[in-house]
C-alpha cells in the first residue's frame, strides 16, 4: 500500500487499523484508519466512512503534518480533558465517570435508542458521580430541532444542577442561534465549524459561546490554531476517536492555544479497547501530558485491518490524495 505521489508529500503509508470500540458510537463499533510515517513522525488518516473524498482531504492534510511537518512549540505541559459518557445505563454511567478521575464529563444524549427521560437519568447519574463542584456538558450531535432543543435543554439543564454548555444541539448555525437566543445554557458548537465550508460563520452569526475545534477535520494543527484566531470565542479541542497516534494532533492543538478555559474532549482512548501502542494517551487524574510527536504504534500488527478493510481503505486513500 504506497500514496500515488509519496514524493511529493515525503511520507509513507503503514497499513490501516482496525480497533474495536466499548460501545457503539456515532453508530460505528469499530475505529478505523491509515497510519502514514514521515520524517515528523507519525500521522492517522481516519475520516468516518460516511465523508466524502472532498471532506476527507484535510484529514489527509493534518496526516501529513504530523508525520511530515510536526506541530508548533506547546505553551503548556498538560492537558485537562473530560470523560465522555456514551448512551449506557444511569449506573454505568455513574462508574464511568466515578473511574475517570476527571473533573468534567460530557454526556451524549439525543441517541434514537434513548429518551429524554433516559438523557436526564444518565445526567443526573453523571452528576452524583461528580459531586457538585463537576462540570456536566451534553452533546446531541446534532440531532434536534429548535423547539425540541430548547426543551430539552431545559429539562437536562435541571437534571444535571446546572450545565457547562450544550455541544451542537441542532443541525444549522441558524438553529443554533436561535436554541441560544432561547435557552441560559452555553452553546457550543462542533459539526457547524468541523464540517463547515466556512468555519468562521458561527462566530459571525452570534450562533455559539465555545467553538469546539478537531484537529484533523480542520486540515491539522496550524490550521486549527488559524480558526481559533480568528473566530474569537473560547474554545475546546475534541478528538474523533481516533487511535493514540491520531489523538497527539489534538493535544498538540491543546497544548498549543494560547488560552484554554475548559476541559478538552481528549480522553477518548478508553472508548476503544485497543490502541495501536503500547504507551496509549490516557488521562492520569483528569489530565495529559501534551505531546511533542506521536506516539510509537507498535501494537499495529496485532490490530492490522483484514484485506478487503485495506483493500477499501487503499482506494480511498488514493483518491483523496488525488483530490488535494
Amino acid at each position: 500500500m504506497a500514496l500515488v505521489n509519496d514524493k511529493a508529500t515525503g511520507v509513507d503509508v503503514s497499513g490501516v487499523f482496525s480497533l474495536p470500540m466499548r460501545n457503539r458510537f456515532r453508530g460505528i463499533t469499530v475505529r478505523e484508519g491509515v497510519l502514514l510515517r514521515g520524517p515528523a513522525g507519525w500521522g492517522e488518516f481516519s475520516p468516518f466512512r460516511d465523508y466524502g473524498d472532498a471532506e476527507a482531504v484535510p484529514w489527509f492534510t493534518a496526516a501529513v503534518e504530523a508525520s511530515r511537518d510536526g506541530w508548533p512549540e506547546p505553551v503548556r505541559d498538560a492537558v485537562e480533558v473530560n470523560t465522555t459518557v456514551p448512551v449506557v445505563s444511569p449506573e454505568r454511567a455513574h462508574a464511568l465517570v466515578s473511574a475517570s478521575g476527571c473533573r468534567t464529563a460530557k454526556v451524549k444524549v439525543a441517541d434514537p435508542r434513548s429518551s429524554l427521560a433516559d438523557d436526564c437519568a444518565r445526567v443526573e447519574a453523571v452528576r452524583d458521580a461528580l459531586g457538585t463542584g463537576g462540570a456536566v456538558r451534553v452533546d446531541a450531535n446534532a440531532a434536534w430541532d429548535v423547539d425540541t432543543a430548547v426543551t430539552a435543554l431545559r429539562e437536562l439543564d435541571g437534571a444535571a444542577g446546572g450545565l457547562e454548555y450544550a455541544e451542537q444541539p441542532c443541525p444549522s448555525v441558524a438553529e443554533l442561534a436561535e436554541v441560544r437566543r432561547k435557552v441560559g445554557v452555553l452553546i457550543a458548537a462542533d459539526e457547524s465549524i468541523r464540517r463547515a465550508e466556512d468555519p468562521l460563520r458561527v462566530a459571525v452569526a452570534g450562533a455559539a459561546d465555545v467553538a469546539v475545534l478537531k484537529a484533523a477535520p480542520l486540515g491539522g494543527v496550524r490550521r486549527a490554531l488559524d480558526v481559533a484566531e480568528a473566530c474569537g470565542l473560547p474554545c475546546v479541542v475534541s478528538s474523533a476517536v481516533e487511535s493514540s497516534v491520531g489523538l497527539a494532533a489534538g493535544l498538540a492543538l491543546a497544548g498549543a492555544l494560547p488560552e484554554l478555559d475548559f476541559a478538552c474532549g481528549l480522553g477518548t482512548a478508553s472508548l476503544l479497547t485497543a490502541d495501536v501502542t503500547s504507551a496509549p494517551l490516557s488521562p492520569v487524574e483528569g489530565r495529559i501530558p501534551v505531546p511533542r510527536t506521536a506516539p510509537e504504534p507498535d501494537l499495529f500488527a496485532d490490530h492490522a485491518a483484514d484485506p478487503d478493510t485495506t483493500r477499501w481503505w487503499d482506494e480511498r486513500l488514493r483518491r483523496v490524495e488525488a483530490a488535494r
